[in-house]
């Protein structure tokens, strides 16, 4: 048996804590500990009795704890742990309490669904990062063309001749069309048909 409770500890749980054969009962409950629980924490075969409680220890409980086939006494509450609650073991059994105080943890035996914490936040990273995803290819798809065209223009002058007076084409075009409409849209509100001759505008 081990207890250093109450012992104003700091720092972390050290990985060593598997090594001592045959322990039964660890109690480091009422410390000021930080960090996870050591993944090795799986280790202690014979351990019957765990309190982590009232200390600053955070992360998910480790799946290696599922390895405590012989653990019939467990309070990890008041942490700050986050994540599901290992669902493979005898830990569902436990009692709330003994995770309460650990307002990102989630699953049975307490009450809050993991499906419901987690579920649309996933979606929506998920969703956010899609977005971003697509603002980034559309960048990068406009520079790639825009510069394509400058650099294509830029080492052929007969293109380049070729672009600028399709440019002017289509400003002519332009001009002429909105020119007429203007002319149009006046004769109509003095009351008269748009004069046209052989099906097009004759002015």
């Amino acid at each position: 048996m081990v207890d250093l409770s109450c012992n104003n500890l700091f720092g972390g749980i050290p990985a060593e804590i598997s090594s001592p054969f045959g322990l039964q009962s660890l109690n480091l409950s009422r410390n000021h500990l930080m960090g996870r629980i050591p993944e090795k924490i799986g280790g202690i075969e014979y351990l019957e009795s765990l309190d982590l409680s009232n200390n600053h220890l955070s992360g998910e409980i480790p799946q290696s704890i599922t390895s405590l086939t012989f653990l019939s006494q467990l309070d990890l509450s008041y942490n700050n742990f986050s994540g599901r609650i290992p669902s493979r073991t005898q830990l569902p059994s436990f009692d709330a309490l003994d995770f309460i105080g650990n307002p990102e943890l989630c699953g049975t035996p307490l009450q809050k669904n993991c499906t419901e914490n987690e579920g649309p936040q996933g979606e929506e990273n998920v969703e956010g990062t899609e977005i971003s995803w697509f603002y980034i290819g559309a960048a990068t798809g406009f520079v790639v063309g825009f510069w394509g065209v400058c650099g294509a223009l830029q080492c052929k002058r007969a293109w380049r001749h070729a672009f600028f007076k399709f440019l002017d084409s289509i400003k002519d075009r332009v001009y002429v069309n909105n020119v007429g409409l203007d002319f149009d849209m006046f004769e109509m509100s003095k009351g008269l048909q748009p004069r046209r001759k052989g099906g097009k505008r004759w002015w």
